[in-house]
């Protein structure tokens, strides 16, 4: 049973909004950053939630190796396509302000593609997929990361965990949206589980001899020093498809380095040649495709409705209640907790404390009270 307080998500959003500011992002963007971290949140995706507010990004401003104001230039332009760089800037303001190009482009000419460089972690994938699909059209994206998969074969980590996420809008109250790393986990997960004292679970990393690693704490650590990689999809090696989730990181590695002229595998370490933090300069890529370029959404929406229904009307394995399909769990969380709010674990409290009294922002959260 989930004991952990719960807080509102109205006091979560000002209160993130407000530490962001107090950190030098413009309140313009800590309002879209604000939102991307708990859009993770509402889904049930605790990994790239509040869970990440502190160390992946107010402590990288604090540290200078990420820019609280984000400076977008336009490298290249033409009708359908674009390439931005985000001079190190905040990943989630740079990746709206190319999700929303994509959707105004992808509206006027069909299709849309917008490649960034020089970007920072641009939080929950599905967000962006989203973001087109309340639009009313199909949202692609993919981000590279630090490297922590290693190729099938090989136990060094190379490519990161890199996302590929496809969202479709349908004629159902939820989109379908299938937001995954290539990775059999992510770093994001490992992170949750050492922060909550739990056990990576077995076969999900390999280290530097080929052994399964389990300690949370110290995978972070062999991750960082090159001792650690993640498993790709399918596992190691090829018999149970590891190549598979090898070939996709790759795709995403491509897509988020080559169109830009970015950054990518070693040069995403973080850290130069003497070992200081540097800015992790990722790249991302967006795809919009607009239905109604083809036979219109209300078609699209009521066959990819049609496809899911049926998939979940399949006949199920023995003692399974019930078959999914992507972005269904997601939206059955937002429902459980859009009345209860943001649940907050021990060590994310206590951040969360940190930061409030640092800034000295007049906030008093229900946790306070119980404790």
């Amino acid at each position: 049973m989930d004991d952990r307080p719960y807080v509102s998500w109205d006091m979560m959003n000002l209160f993130l909004i407000d530490a962001f500011t107090g950190y030098g992002v413009p309140r313009e963007d800590a309002v879209i950053c604000a939102d991307v971290l708990l859009e993770s949140d509402r889904r049930g995706i605790e990994s790239h939630g509040c869970n990440r507010f502190k160390p992946i990004y107010i402590d990288r401003i604090a540290e200078g190796i990420l820019d609280p104001v984000t400076r977008i230039d336009i490298i290249r332009e033409t009708p359908t396509t674009a390439v931005l760089d985000a001079n190190n800037g905040m990943g989630m303001v740079a990746s709206h302000k190319a999700m929303t190009m994509a959707i105004e482009k992808a509206r006027r000419y069909g299709l849309s593609m917008i490649a960034v460089r020089n970007s920072s972690h641009y939080g929950i994938a599905g967000y962006w997929a989203t973001m087109a699909t309340k639009a009313g059209m199909i949202g692609i994206t993919g981000s590279n990361a630090r490297p922590s998969i290693a190729p099938t074969f090989g136990v060094e980590n190379m490519l990161g965990t890199n996302p590929l996420t496809i969202g479709f809008p349908t004629d159902e109250e939820f989109p379908f949206v299938i937001d995954c790393a290539t990775s059999i986990t992510q770093r994001g997960k490992i992170e949750y589980y050492a922060r909550n004292s739990m056990d990576t679970p077995k076969g999900t990393v390999i280290g530097e001899n080929g052994e399964a690693l389990t300690d949370s704490h110290q995978i972070l650590k062999d991750l960082v020093s090159g001792k650690a990689a993640l498993a790709p999809l399918g596992g190691i090696g090829e018999e149970l498809g590891g190549h598979k989730g090898y070939g996709y990181a790759t795709v995403v590695e491509v897509l988020s380095a080559a169109l830009q002229a970015g950054s990518y595998l070693k040069m995403l370490t973080g850290v130069d040649e003497e070992g200081r933090k540097v800015p992790y300069r990722l790249g991302h890529f967006f795809i919009v495709i607009d239905p109604e370029a083809f036979l219109g959404l209300d078609t699209f929406r009521k066959i990819c409705g049609d496809i899911l229904r049926k998939l979940r009307a399949s006949k199920k394995a023995p003692g399974q209640e019930r078959i999914y399909t992507a972005g269904e769990k997601e939206y059955l969380a937002w429902m459980e907790r859009k009345d209860k709010g943001v649940p907050l674990s021990g060590p994310v409290q206590k951040e969360i404390i940190e930061i409030r009294d640092k800034l000295g922002l007049p906030y008093v959260f229900p946790f306070e009270k119980r404790n």
